[in-house]
């Protein structure tokens, strides 16, 4: 008797088959595969159920690795498609590990697959933003006017108007950039992420037209909205008005390496720590005010010891 078949002609019951490899990605200790989030728990149900529990921690540490390290993060996916491909949630995080680590090909044709097996549209900004890498800007734009972008999220019709704007600079079209940016979200006073990435567009966008003192503006309002730095907007800003950032901790840190290697010990601090060492331990005197540095007895504390030992 034939086995089921899924969509792309797999047989069924070759997932019943499926197991580790040798080459798989090692499942970091600690992961058991509970962590994952429960909508695609639901989908892994019709897996049996030591597979299930092999796809949720690849999937589990797929996401672990995600900021860090999207190539590491993209085998472990890759690792769990292979296990468990007819399931969209595990084609989703294929997409977004390949596109993070900047396979966009292939995450392109993951995008395209969880469309199909979803129904989610909200994957076609980054579909756009593909076409984009892979030099194709003009199909970038046509995903950019499909109809349902009006019914996604707000986030993503803003990532949208992102990338259909780099589409246009991609062209050369830097005017229809700046006109396709320039939005009443532009001012909205929101928290959301998207907004200082909006702002570094636009204020790019007028840069790259020559519009410098506009662009300086908008640099400033992409770093007022950017509560931890990421779009870079401050820095840019600064090289506009012929500023330079200085690195604070790097600065610190070369000091302290030039000063330890300038320093050569003296005979003198030699001496000091040889009579520290030859001091019984009770006449040492730790001052935890001082994290522990070692105070040695002064000449005061001689003479009291002196005259103590003519008393007795």
């Amino acid at each position: 008797m034939a086995g089921r078949r899924d969509a792309r002609g797999r047989d069924r019951n070759d997932e019943e088959k499926a197991g580790p490899r040798r080459d798989d990605p090692a499942i970091p200790e600690g992961i058991t595969g509970a962590e994952l989030d429960r909508g695609v728990k639901a989908e892994l149900r019709s897996l049996p159920r030591s597979l299930a529990d092999l796809v949720a921690q690849h999937l589990v540490a797929s996401g672990r690795f995600l900021d860090e390290d999207a190539e590491r993060a993209y085998l472990h996916a890759r690792t769990a498609r292979r296990l468990a491909a007819r399931l969209g949630g595990v084609r989703e995080a294929v997409a977004i590990t390949a596109y993070l680590a900047e396979h966009y090909d292939e995450a392109l044709t993951e995008f395209r697959a969880v469309r199909r097996m979803t129904g989610n549209n909200e994957v076609l900004p980054m579909m756009a933003d593909c076409e984009r890498a892979l030099g194709r800007p003009e199909k970038a734009l046509a995903l950019s006017r499909e109809r349902v972008v009006h019914e996604l999220e707000p986030a993503s019709q803003i990532e949208m108007l992102i990338v259909a704007a780099g589409a246009r600079r991609d062209m050369g079209q830097t005017a229809a950039a700046i006109q396709t940016l320039d939005v009443p979200e532009l001012s909205k006073r929101t928290r959301a992420e998207w907004l200082p990435r909006l702002r570094y567009a636009y204020a790019d966008a007028l840069a790259e037209a020559g519009r410098t003192e506009e662009a300086l503006v908008w640099f400033h309002r992409a770093a007022g909205a950017d509560q931890d730095g990421s779009t870079g907007a401050a820095e840019r800003a600064a090289e506009l008005e012929g500023l330079h950032f200085t690195d604070l901790d790097e600065d610190l840190a070369d000091e302290d390496d030039e000063d330890h290697t300038d320093e050569q010990p003296t005979d003198t601090d030699n001496d000091v720590t040889d009579e520290a060492d030859e001091k019984p331990a009770d006449e040492l005197i730790v001052d935890d005010a001082l994290d522990g540095e070692v105070d040695l007895p002064t000449d005061g504390d001689d003479t009291t010891e002196a005259k103590k030992d003519e008393k007795d």
